[in-house]
């Protein structure tokens, strides 16, 4: 069986995670063969070079929109000769829909990784409706895309504990980046629209007006400048901006609380990363979070955009060590039973047995 993945990049992000670590599971089975197509050069997530999966490279040119992607998408179409084409992304759908026309090829959607629909949602339904299965990874995503009840299913982000094994000691991570506070507080998130980080720094500098052994962490690729600029000199030492890490589950390991503040979240990968390491989160009651985190369970929920409350939870937390405990190992339990990297693996190669058949 072959399947063709399709998506823009491979940069650091929950989904592009997800990609390569379901392209290694893939490889355990001795009758699937893959092949990746994307539409910019940038790889993160270097060890699918030590995959043996070929990776092409269609990248636009001259438009947003080029039209010669649709001629090279169906040129390694016609050569690798798909049983599946897998795709991740709202462009990487819209080009490979010739190909699935002409040469009669399923094609999986796999698109939808939040819970907020851009402008484009009209765009998306006509995808949608000539797309042959939609995969979402919560049920609240699939229902804030209006995503066609009877060609739609959730397949869980998994996670995969063997990332885990090769994490840095906890005092070189600290030395590293100058932590000299007893507790650490981070959020790994990119900077963009949907996440809230503004809520975050806000609450961070709530918490600094009262004490001053809390280090907050910002970690993430993108434009940070906007929330730099919020910091005051004198909080500076205390909220870092870390920008894009390569072992960011080494540095996430010196936290006390993982936070996520946001708009609109599938299944967080950053979430499921804290909780795996059995650290206490606080997150955002929005979106397919509440798939991942049972309030007061495996974690604490806070309502959109409330740096009270935000600050309120990770005080009570940072002066509350059983309680961090507590929290932190049902979330560690929620990822093994719930989330784990097999059954993501498993559900996919079942997806793609049944849509051939």
């Amino acid at each position: 069986m072959r399947v063709l993945f399709f998506t823009e990049h491979l940069t650091a992000g929950g989904k592009e995670r997800q990609i390569v670590e379901l392209l290694k599971g893939l490889k355990s089975y001795g009758d699937v063969e893959v092949e990746v197509v994307i539409t910019k050069n940038e790889i993160h997530y270097e060890e699918i070079f030590g995959l043996n999966i070929p990776i092409h490279v269609i990248q636009r040119k001259f438009l947003k929109k080029d039209p010669r992607l649709f001629f090279q998408f169906f040129s390694i179409v016609r050569k690798f000769k798909p049983d599946v084409i897998h795709v991740f992304g709202h462009m990487p759908a819209v080009y490979a829909l010739p190909s699935k026309w002409l040469l009669g090829i399923p094609l999986i959607n796999n698109e939808i990784q939040d819970t907020s629909p851009s402008p484009t949602l009209l765009a998306k339904n006509l995808i949608f409706k000539y797309s042959d299965r939609i995969i979402g990874n919560s049920h609240a995503g699939l229902k804030a895309y209006h995503s066609p009840v009877n060609k739609s299913r959730v397949i869980y982000n998994g996670f995969s504990f063997e990332r885990l094994q090769h994490i840095s000691d906890t005092t070189e991570v600290r030395d590293r980046f100058k932590i000299t506070t007893p507790f650490v507080v981070g959020m790994v998130a990119s900077f963009n629209h949907f996440k809230d980080y503004d809520t975050y720094i806000q609450a961070a500098q709530r918490i600094l007006l009262q004490r001053s052994d809390v280090t907050f962490l910002c970690i993430g690729n993108g434009d940070d400048s906007k929330y730099r600029n919020m910091v005051s000199e004198k909080d500076q030492q205390h909220i870092l901006f870390l920008g894009k890490q390569s072992q960011v589950e080494s540095i996430m390991n010196v936290c006390d609380i993982g936070v996520l503040s946001t708009f609109g979240e599938g299944i967080s990968n950053a979430l499921m990363e804290f909780m795996a390491l059995g650290i206490p989160v606080v997150a955002t009651d929005a979106g397919g979070t509440v798939e991942l985190i049972e309030h007061n369970v495996s974690g604490c929920l806070i309502s959109l955009s409330n740096p009270k409350q935000l600050a309120e939870s990770i005080v009570r937390l940072v002066d509350n060590k059983s309680e961090r405990v507590r929290l932190g190992s049902h979330a560690k339990a929620t990822i093994r039973s719930k989330f784990g990297f097999e059954e993501m693996v498993d559900s996919f190669y079942t997806e793609y047995k049944n849509i051939v058949a």
